[in-house]
């Protein structure tokens, strides 16, 4: 009897936020359409987040501990991804290719020596798993001069592109990130700031609590339209594309900065700070007069952060990519299992008008099981 063909892909992603490691098994059935066979997430261990954290913001760490990090990230990505297959009843066998973004632990994407790091043995997966595995997907395109960042672009293209109305894809994770496909232009997009990670700092640092369900903390107060004023004139924002950004940019220390020149409550600051969001959100799309916009990550969950986008935004209709037919919680996990079937076929899984690289690469390096 012939055995099943490996059509399925595995996609793993472990964000800015750093809150789980989200896993997603999907077929590719044609251009356009995705089937999402499975998904299961396991949260991130308190103690790794903290050593990220520690890490993205310049701290040393010795050469044993940054190896035990990605050994024990590489560890806890193949646990994730072996709990999926028995979840699915799946075999490995069915499985063409993991694809692994890594934890990001530090992005430099200017400088003499540009580089960005993501950590989570990728031996260890293909090991653990028995799944060919694809990982390292940034740093090539780095190599031809890119930023190494945004990646998703090219599979929102392959999925929403339309050819009558202009399409926002926002992806709202710790940093946010927007892919703008129109009918009449070629494809943009980049990092526009802060997505969730100000916001779920301020709120731990006075809340004790990881995040602000809904905006809710948020909705309390209102922003303040100065100190507003003062974080959208730091110079990332008027920035050209192509740009990328995150912790190591727009964190608490950053944020301190700004508001030694106000004396603000606690909630008036998480209010400006999720209008800050949607502003820069908004920056991005706003020259283009009208469309549809597609929010996934975890900040699509926030009802306080997606009114907030649609005011900022009201010629465009906006909804959670799940109306289109992909998990909010989902897309960037199946965008890497896009880009690992990329690079199987040996096709180019970046955007050179969107990361800045001087050509169109295959990217990923490949760990093979056996």
């Amino acid at each position: 009897m012939p055995q099943p063909a490996a059509d399925i892909y595995i996609g793993v992603m472990s964000g800015t936020s750093l809150d789980n490691i989200d896993v997603v098994a999907v077929r590719f059935t044609h251009a356009g359409y995705v089937e999402s066979i499975a998904r299961h997430s396991d949260p991130l261990p308190q103690d790794i987040k903290t050593t990220v954290i520690t890490l993205s913001r310049g701290h040393p760490m010795s050469v044993k501990a940054l190896g035990e990090l990605d050994r024990r990230l590489g560890e806890c990505y193949a646990n994730t991804i072996n709990t999926l297959l028995e979840k699915a009843a799946l075999r490995p066998k069915h499985v063409a290719a993991v694809g692994c973004h890594g934890q990001t632990v530090y992005h430099q994407p200017s400088g003499d020596y540009p580089f960005t790091m993501q950590l989570g043995d990728a031996n260890v997966i293909a090991a653990r798993t028995g799944i060919t595995t694809v990982a390292d997907f940034r740093r090539k395109d780095m190599a031809y001069g890119g930023q190494g960042a945004p990646l998703v672009p090219a599979f929102h293209n392959d999925y929403f592109a339309d050819s009558e109305q202009a399409t926002a894809v926002v992806n709202i994770g710790g940093i946010a990130n927007v892919s703008m496909i129109c009918p009449d232009r070629p494809l943009y997009g980049f990092d526009t700031g802060p997505g969730n990670m100000l916001m779920d700092a301020w709120t731990q640092r006075h809340r004790h609590q990881a995040y602000d369900k809904d905006g809710e903390w948020a909705a309390t107060s209102c922003a303040y339209q100065p100190l507003l004023n003062r974080l959208l004139s730091d110079a990332y924002f008027s920035r050209p594309a192509p740009k990328s950004t995150g912790r190591e940019y727009f964190n608490l220390d950053w944020l301190d900065r700004q508001l030694l020149a106000f004396s603000l409550s606690p909630d008036q600051v998480q209010a400006t700070l999720l209008a800050l969001t949607a502003e820069s959100i908004a920056l991005a799309i706003r020259p283009l007069e009208r469309g549809r916009v597609f929010v996934c990550g975890g900040g699509a969950h926030n009802q306080a952060l997606m009114h907030a986008l649609q005011q900022a935004l009201p010629q465009w209709s906006i909804a959670q990519t799940d109306d289109a037919g992909i998990s909010c919680d989902d897309m960037e996990a199946i965008a890497f299992a896009w880009l690992a079937r990329q690079t199987l076929n040996h096709q180019p899984g970046n955007v050179p008008a969107v990361t800045g690289a001087t050509q169109a690469c295959c990217l990923g390096a490949i760990y093979l099981p056996y």
